[in-house]
């Protein structure tokens, strides 16, 4: 079993709440707009880090985090991408690949807005952690922690920080 902390949308800041929600996880996730690379070099130092860049990521961030992140956590199909969209409304650059070769779990951020959502059509979840730092148009910031287990996602708990 794989404890997972997932993030996104930070901008280039990192409340200390989250070293305190993501302690009991193995692996932290971020699906993008880190902001800073001073970002993603402090979450790697604390956990083992996987992300993607995002549209406001530069080319520091780019050079380690790519676009798109397909891999296996146990026996869990994982994709993430910044922009993704969601069941329903996925974003053109996604959608081909997507329906013809759905993740188990699909995560993405940028909207800035968390969503959990089951995409029946695909038997995909989809999983937004809204945004964690404080640029935006968010009201609360958020976090997602979760467990991977063999080929099930458990135990998923949605964390509010502060407001921004």
């Amino acid at each position: 079993m794989i404890k997972i902390g997932l993030l996104s949308d930070t901008h280039g800041y990192v409340d200390e709440a989250v070293f305190r929600h993501f302690e009991s996880c193995d692996e932290i996730w971020h699906a993008g707009d880190f902001g800073d690379v001073a970002v993603a070099d402090t979450l790697a130092a604390f956990k083992p880090l996987k992300g993607v860049y995002g549209n406001i990521d530069g080319a520091d961030i780019r050079k380690t985090y790519p676009e798109h992140l397909r891999f296996t956590c146990e026996a869990v199909d994982v994709w993430m991408t910044h922009i993704g969209g969601y069941p329903g409304r996925y974003s053109p650059q996604v959608r081909p690949e997507i329906l013809h070769h759905p993740p188990k779990l699909f995560i993405c951020g940028h909207s800035h807005i968390l969503k959990v959502m089951y995409d029946q059509k695909l038997q995909c979840l989809h999983l937004n952690p809204g945004a964690a730092g404080k640029q935006g148009w968010h009201q609360v910031r958020t976090l997602l922690r979760f467990s991977i287990h063999d080929s099930r996602i458990e135990h998923l708990e949605v964390i509010e920080l502060a407001g921004r």
